[in-house]
């Protein structure tokens, strides 16, 4: 068991928690949330023992081990496997130990212990924890000098999961991770036998892998049984109590109030006045509520649809070498409306095949046809670095806007979501989220008719994210989306191509199908060979039930698109009707008045109808999908 109990926290000054207290039982699996600057990352280092409290304790169990993520990449010359091995020092120490031990007691003791901690099939399980990172047998071989960055901090997460501490510290795991790594750990972390705190925004990570959830808000500590969609039920829940019982209370208040002004100077009153001002002191206030508004993303429409396909590629090669390509045998299309997401690993070529679309690539072979005046917006991690540091966003906007005013620029920041003092403030002084804005806007900045995100959501909280997908739903033009988060994917797209094996085609599923493959891959296992042995269907058979399910779905997406751009039309009209029998002058012209109310209640009548066949058809949608 973990306990909080009274803990107050302060880094520079700035109080990020305060007379917190909250109780994680044992074999917890824990999401801590919270927006970005909240102090989760503070709390864990305070938990690891890195901070000490400014006030109050934190208890866990004697002897508790306690397990995170190195901050320093592993990048020495052991392989891999080696690396993770070594991080259970038990069993490292107990296998040296039994090397030079003579006493046969002692031998004795240390291999029931070896054989207690399941030391023999240690290699095993390390190698499928690396393997479900994204690490195949060849790479686990190699030294850790000999990867990057992104894919060492892979290897000390695997490391810290090999370990199996008692207590499990995780801060945002799957920003090393792509969509296959986040899968297999969502799945890893649902199974894991300890506690574990596991500071994340991905929503479904938190639906999947944790039973709890503890919420950092207004520098206070609440837990909640469950995931994440149930905490947020929970939270609304006792966030419209705690209104109902304010305003019941301020009633009560102003009632109480009324009483003593009215009766205080009366001799027949005066003993019930004082006792009203005596219960009005006892009358504890009941806080207002703090609503966390999210600033929205926007991303201008194009100005001028263009006629599909606005990219066709007939047989392209692209790579960085002459006759080393990393894509080949390409020939897809991109219309105006398309939503696609790319699937597939780290190093398959989903960076290369975003910079080919975006015109950041030339083609080693094979034609590219663009749409004429075709407009390409890209967004990637690695950019932000190109920001000017000492510049700040209103500078890094006025160079796009050369002969605008200062009104004009600041507005287009504003639309950014970044707030009058951030304007002012330098990029490098920015935290990632406001970076991230900073980036997307100048991306979209053209009004692009295909719009290219490369893991857009590393540095955004969840409010953020869904900020995110209702801009991209909103926004006309087209859109490439690559990303390990797999709500943001569901959400947004309606189409999964897959880059694996040197090319990148359509992939005959959805994200559920593509999730068991890669977690079938993950475990070694043949992926749903299906047949006489039982073990599910074929990926021919996968491939032809999707093919099914999307022939079915498409006339009712259409019908659904429809359905949506005839509500949103007769809205428009019932508003501007609303608008116009407002104007008290139109009533000088009784029969023009009775007219517009009555084309106002027929197109009001219209809307209802256009809303209950959305409905209908939304629902015979959800039926199919649930059928698969």
């Amino acid at each position: 068991m973990l306990q909080i109990s009274d803990l107050t926290l302060r880094i520079a000054g700035r109080t990020l928690v305060e007379g917190a207290s909250v109780t994680i039982p044992d074999g917890a699996r824990v999401g801590l949330v919270g927006r970005n600057g909240a102090g989760k990352t503070t709390l864990v280092k305070a938990i690891a023992g890195d901070l000490q409290p400014d006030g109050g304790r934190i208890e866990m169990p004697k002897g508790a081990r306690l397990g995170r993520v190195a901050q320093e990449a592993p990048g020495g010359p052991e392989s891999l496997l080696e690396t993770v091995l070594a991080a259970d020092r038990e069993r490292k120490l107990l296998l040296d130990e039994a090397e030079t031990a003579t006493d046969p007691h002692r031998i004795a003791e240390i291999h029931v212990r070896l054989a207690d901690i399941g030391a023999h099939e240690a290699e095993a399980r390390a190698a499928r924890i690396l393997a479900g990172l994204g690490f195949d047998h060849e790479a686990q071989q190699r030294p850790c000098a000999s990867f990057s960055g992104g894919w060492r901090m892979r290897v000390a997460l695997a490391a810290v999961l090999f370990s199996e501490p008692d207590l499990l510290l995780l801060d945002e795991p799957t920003n090393y991770l792509d969509l296959e790594g986040t899968l297999w750990l969502e799945r890893y972390l649902a199974r894991y036998p300890r506690t574990a705190i596991v500071i994340s925004h991905d929503r479904d990570l938190l639906n999947n892998a944790v039973d709890g959830i503890v919420h950092l808000f207004d520098r206070k500590l609440s837990f909640f049984r469950g995931n994440y969609d149930s905490f947020e039920r929970q939270l609304s829940e006792a966030r419209a109590l705690q209104s109902k019982q304010r305003a019941k209370q301020e009633a009560e208040r102003r009632h109480m109030e009324a009483f003593v002004e009215r009766f205080r100077a009366k001799a027949t009153k005066a003993r019930q006045a004082q006792s009203r001002l005596k219960a009005l002191a006892r009358l504890k206030p009941i806080a207002e509520i703090t609503e966390e508004n999210v600033v929205p993303f926007r991303f201008p429409d194009p100005a001028k649809p263009l006629s599909p396909p606005i990219l066709r590629l007939s047989d392209v090669a692209v790579g960085y070498r002459p006759g080393a390509p990393v894509l080949s045998h390409l020939d897809l299309r991109i219309d105006d409306d398309d939503r696609i997401a790319l699937l597939g690993a780290n190093g398959n070529g989903k960076s290369t095949f975003a910079k080919l679309v975006a015109g950041r690539l030339q083609p080693a072979s094979g034609e590219i046809v663009r749409a004429p005046k075709l407009e390409v917006g890209l967004f990637a991690q690695h950019q932000m670095e190109a920001l000017d540091p000492a510049r700040s966003a209103y500078d890094h906007v006025r160079a796009l806007m050369p002969g605008a005013s200062e009104a004009q620029i600041r507005s287009r920041v504003a639309q950014m979501g970044l707030s009058t003092e951030k304007m002012a403030t330098a990029a490098g002084d920015l935290s990632g989220g406001e970076k991230a804005r900073l980036m997307m806007g100048i991306a979209a900045f053209g009004a692009p008719n295909l719009l290219i995100l490369d893991e857009p959501t590393n540095h955004l909280d969840i409010d953020s994210r869904e900020a995110l997908v209702h801009a991209l739903n909103d926004y006309a033009g087209a859109v490439i989306l690559i990303s390990h988060d797999r709500h943001l994917l569901e959400a947004c797209a309606d189409r999964l191509w897959l880059v694996d094996r040197g090319t990148v085609q359509p992939f005959e599923g959805d994200l559920d199908d593509y999730r068991r493959l890669v977690l079938s891959r993950a475990e070694g296992e043949r992926p749903a060979a299906g047949g006489a042995d039982g073990r599910g269907p074929s990926q021919k058979e996968l491939r032809r039930q999707a093919a099914e399910r999307r022939e079915a779905l498409a006339p009712l997406r259409k019908k659904i698109k429809d359905c949506e751009r005839l509500i949103e039309k007769l809205q428009k009209e019932v508003e501007l009707l609303e608008r116009r029998l407002a104007d008290p002058a139109l009533y000088d012209d009784p029969d023009r008045a009775a007219k517009l109310a009555q084309e106002r209640a027929q197109k009001a009548k219209a809307r209802g109808e256009a809303e209950e066949a959305w409905l209908a058809l939304s629902e015979e949608e959800a039926a199919l999908q649930e059928a698969e």
